[in-house]
Parts: C-alpha cells; structure tokens; sequence
C-alpha cells in the first residue's frame, strides 16, 4: 500500500496519458460502452490528481498541455463541425464571403472553389452543408489563419485549429489564475476546468472553439476587476465575435456600474458608454462580411437553433409532450419561439431583483442566466457546458463540474446509424444534474440568510 501511495501520481498520469491516447486515435464514436469506460476512468484520475498534495501547481499546468498535446495529430472521432471550419476558412482564403453560399450549392453545380471541396463536403455531413455558416468573425479569423498555414490538406488544417484552440486554453490559465488570486479564491480552482477531460476532448480533441471565446472572457472579467472598463467591453465584444452567448450577460453588468458609480446618472452614462463600445466593436468586426444578403442568411442560421433542432434538451422534452398531448404534432417551431423570452425574463429578473455589484455576484448570475437558458432550450450540445464550468471556477457551485461528467450520457444517441436519442439516459443526465444543484443550492441559500 505504500508503494502505491509513494508512486500514485506517477500512475495516474501515466495511466490518463494512455487513456487520453486510445480516445483520440482508436475510439469510434458509435461504441458507447468504450466511451463510457474512458471517460469513467478519466475524470476518475483527473479527480484524483486534483485532490493530491503531491503534485504542486506548476506540475498541473504540465499535464494541462501534456494531456492536450496527446490529440494534437487525431483527426476529432466525436464531431465533424470542423470540415466546416476548414470549408469557411478556405472561402475567406479564395476571396469568397462565406455567409452567402452553400457548400452544397457549389457541389450541385459541379464546382470546386477551394482545395478538397469532395472531401470537406462529405465530412462536414448533409446538416451542415445545407445551412448558412453561423460562426462569427473573430471566429472565422481563426478558420482564416488555418487557411493560411495549410490550405491544402485537412490534416494539416487540423493541427492549426488545435494548436489555437490549445493557445487559447493557455491564455485561459493564466488569466484564470489572475483573477482568482484578485478574488481571493484558491488558484486550484482554475484546473477543474483546464484539467477537466470534458474540456481536452470536447475542445482540444473535437476542435470546438468555446476556448477563444472564453479566454477573451475570462480577461474582460479581469480588466473589469482592474476597474479597466473600456477594455473589457473590447474584449467581451471581441468573445461575443466569436461564440454569440456572452450577449446574454449583458443586462447583468447593471448593478457593477449602478453600484459601483458615485451617482445614478453617472453609472448610467458609464453603462450606456460601456454597451455602446461592446455593440460597436461588435459590428466593426462584422462589416468586412456585410452584405444586403448577409443579414438575412446569418438571422435564419442562427434562427435554426430555436426552430428546428433538438438534442440533450431538459424542460424542452416535457413541453414538447405535452405539445403532442394536445395538438398531436412536435410544437418546437412555437416552442422555440417562447424560451428565449422566459430566458429574457429571467435576466431581467436577476438584473434588477438580484445583487451583482460585486464581479463574484456578476459571475454568479452570469452562470445561473446562462444555465437558465440551456434548461429551457431545444438544443444542448455537450461543449456548450465550457462556459458554466468556467464561470462556476469562480463562485461556490459545483453543479456545471457534475453536468461536464454526466453529459456524456446524451452520446448514446451516436450508438445509433442513423443517430437517436434515448430518452432514458437523458433523463438520467437531467435528474442527477438537478438533484445536484438542489443539494448545493439549498444550503448555500441558508447561509446565506443565516449571515443577512
């Protein structure tokens, strides 16, 4: 026994480094069990590692790139948005605006407007060839850079997107660990997301680029702590331009410059400058794209999530039954429709009937608005979990850290050709995820009143 606590480090990083390793050359996305079993004996180690007193921190920041560096030649087995990644980058390279076209118009018409359109075409799959591109600027800057670096091979483009997404990461770390050490908080903290296997798999291994868009995040909130505003309206606008969520935390910045202003009048002015710098970065961002069809393909892209798709939903599946019950068809094109208001409404809620003035309390109701709106809505894909796991680093809720472990559960659908979700296990996933945050919540609010 003591042999194996003096050498337990040892053998958890060796054994999560050959687990990483069979994830990303030898996993097929359709062995559920396989999956499981890796992603199980995963968080397994990496709960272990976090919890050991002998390994210090400059050790974990090595097994947060050693770990990434693993998938750094994998082609991604659990996702094939990054075909289109490839495509859209490839069109900005050959001068074409990537938000006018389809990919599957060009294959229609027999044309090949970048370097292996057949292959990209066929990997990025039916769904994605037939919509407009959704990805904002910032984003396709990076697809640009790809590009530029290997503009005729996938595997090489693949390596690119990884390494920015991995720099991204880095930035993450490092400002992650800054603005832990502002607030007070243990720096630890900060690897229950760089360390946690959801996010190397998920981000690193299948290429999802929540990383760029919460690295300019996570320095905003930084720079807002600095009392440096201006640049973290910059910023926040620079990670609205490449993931379109951190719009939802927009109304609750209220109280920081209500409260934290001499007047009234001047906090509002100072919100007022604050919005009008994010919006009009934003849009400057935008304009190299702009066209008179632009906007009408971006909207009806983006639109497409509310109206027309589902997967991993919670109080969506329950609405949509009760939609069956009464009018006999699937009401998501209502549905959707409705819960992007109650979302609204409930930003609105906490903005104003919730204290925030303090950048812990902004984060906090930064993380319940953004989960709110991922209970409500049709559409749940696993790396959309990235930004309530980072925004939970720096409050006292653990509930996104136990949902990153569960949501593996919705993969069962891919065990399926075609895909289909089983019901069951997403009810699983819901049930543990709420019962969980029950749990924390409730004596968190006791607290809470015991000190008020």
């Amino acid at each position: 026994m003591s042999f194996f606590n003096k050498y337990k480090s040892i053998f958890l990083i060796t054994v999560s480094t050959i687990l990483y390793f069979i994830f990303a050359y030898f996993l097929e996305r359709t062995a559920f069990g396989t999956l499981l079993f890796l992603w199980v004996s995963l968080f397994s180690c990496f709960y272990f590692l976090i919890k050991s007193k002998d390994i210090n921190f400059s050790t974990l920041v090595g097994l947060t790139i050693l770990f990434r560096f693993v998938f750094l030649f994998a082609i991604p087995n659990l996702s094939q948005d990054f075909y289109r990644f490839i495509w859209d980058g490839r069109m900005i390279l050959e001068g074409l605006n990537p938000y006018l076209s389809l990919p599957e118009t060009f294959i229609q018409q027999g044309l090949n407007p970048i370097a292996e359109t057949a292959n990209l075409f066929n990997g990025m799959g039916e769904m994605n060839a037939s919509h407009y591109t959704n990805y904002p600027p910032i984003n396709q800057l990076c697809f640009l850079i790809t590009a530029l670096f290997a503009s005729k091979s996938i595997f090489g483009s693949v390596v690119v997107l990884r390494i920015l997404i991995i720099l991204a990461d880095i930035g993450i770390l490092y400002f992650g660990k800054k603005l832990l050490e502002r607030l007070h908080l243990p720096i630890k903290n900060i690897f229950w997301y760089v360390l946690n296997p959801f996010i190397i798999i998920e981000m690193t291994g299948n290429l999802h680029f929540e990383p760029v868009m919460l690295f300019f995040l996570i320095w905003a909130f930084y720079k807002l702590h600095q009392q440096k505003w201006i640049f973290a309206a910059i910023l926040i606008a620079c990670s609205i331009s490449v993931k379109l969520i951190p719009l939802l935390f927009l109304p609750l910045f209220y109280q920081w410059f209500i409260k934290n202003t001499a007047s009234w009048f001047s906090g509002i002015k100072k919100l007022a400058f604050f919005y009008f710098i994010i919006f009009t970065t934003t849009i400057i961002l935008f304009l190299p794209f702009y066209s008179t069809e632009f906007i009408d393909n971006y909207s009806n892209s983006v639109g497409l999530w509310f109206g027309k798709f589902e997967f991993n939903a919670s109080f969506y599946y329950i609405f949509r039954k009760i939609g069956y019950l009464i009018t006999g068809y699937n009401e998501i094109a209502i549905i959707g429709k409705i819960t992007p208001f109650l979302t609204i409404g409930f930003l609105l809620i906490i903005t104003f009937f919730r204290k925030n003035d303090t950048l812990p309390q902004l984060i906090t109701a930064s993380l319940f608005g953004l989960c709110f709106y991922y209970f409500t809505a049709t559409t749940v894909h696993p790396w959309y979990l990235a930004t309530p796991l980072i925004l939970s680093v720096f409050t006292k809720y653990r509930f996104p850290l136990i949902w990153s472990f569960i949501m593996i559960l919705s993969y069962q659908a891919y065990a399926n050709l075609p895909w289909k979700e089983n019901l069951w296990f997403i009810g699983l996933e819901y049930f543990i995820l709420y019962a969980f945050l029950i749990y924390e919540v409730k004596p968190i609010s006791k607290r809470y009143n015991k000190v008020k």
